[in-house]
């Protein structure tokens, strides 16, 4: 595949996020590629005259995005780019990061590589929530990682029925309740007990947060199925639904949290030798000896 035109997006602006745009664009200059800049990158990188473009437009143009930040950055590029089908590229500024694996100090190298098709091709799903509140929508947004049912405002539990495929699996009191990918098995779900899942896997994670009854513990289901989270009638805390931890809403007792697999999946563009059990070993320390 020919990446002709290529656009960068970015999230948090630090010295070092500059540094690396900079160099990266230079790099990209050098190439003859058009690149298009995503509205959340800095003015500071105009002297390139390249076009500032909205997301949408980034996703309808482009042939590869590159992000330059953390997973959270390829996170907010991935809901917005999926149905685009442009695969994307992480440059990692972060410090604990599972999908950006691009160092800056090797940019020209790899890139080099992934432009001229020299890459690892990884396909992850995403899943859709809908809130329905009286038989209607009211709120809906997808995630690559995680759709989290959680306490909101104080220190106590909220209670839920959960549902798969229109069966009753139970009745729980707990601090929330998180859905998972593949993806997202090695981030809040993680920290929250729940299995690691290889990241091609068909699978869904449903990981209660903090259960009142010790006996609840992490479900794995097929990814075709559908999750119906009910919030019940209680006098304990409000709720909230949030995807991918950076998008939130306030549900209410009565509402239904729908989550499906996503039917349109994103493209991960890895270096020549990326292995998913490397990155574990080492974000995890697995190799080390005590």
């Amino acid at each position: 595949m020919q990446f002709n035109t290529i656009g960068i997006i970015t999230k948090t602006h630090t010295e070092l996020v500059s540094d690396t745009l900079t160099h990266l664009l230079d790099y990209l200059s050098s190439k003859k590629c058009e690149v298009l800049l995503d509205e959340s990158v800095e003015d500071i990188e105009h002297r390139h005259n390249y076009r500032v473009v909205s997301r949408k437009e980034l996703g309808a143009r482009c042939d590869l995005a590159i992000t330059v930040g953390g997973d959270g950055t390829i996170l907010n590029a991935a809901r917005s780019l999926a149905d685009k089908n442009v695969p994307l590229v992480g440059i990692n500024i972060g410090r604990l990061g599972f999908l950006a694996d691009v160092s800056p100090d090797e940019i020209d190298t790899e890139l080099d590589a992934i432009l001229s098709g020299q890459h690892i091709k990884e396909k992850r799903f995403l899943l859709e929530a809908r809130v329905m509140r009286n038989n209607n929508v009211i709120f809906s947004a997808d995630a690559l990682n995680d759709v989290v049912v959680h306490v909101r405002d104080v220190v106590r539990m909220i209670e839920f029925e959960t549902h798969i495929n229109n069966q009753f699996v139970s009745h729980q009191r707990a601090d929330g309740l998180i859905v998972s990918t593949p993806t997202g098995s090695t981030a809040y779900a993680l920290s929250s007990g729940g299995p690691i899942l290889q990241s091609n896997l068909d699978a869904i994670t449903l990981v209660p947060i903090c259960p009142h009854t010790l006996s609840s513990r992490p479900l794995v289901i097929d990814s075709s199925s559908e999750v119906d989270i009910l919030i019940s009638e209680t006098k304990q805390a409000n709720a909230q639904v949030t995807c991918d931890g950076q998008t939130s809403f306030n549900v209410d007792i009565g509402d239904h949290i729908i989550i499906n697999r996503k039917p349109h999946m994103i493209t991960l563009l890895h270096p020549q030798g990326h292995s998913n059990f490397d990155i574990l070993r080492l974000k995890l320390h697995w190799n080390e000896r005590t």
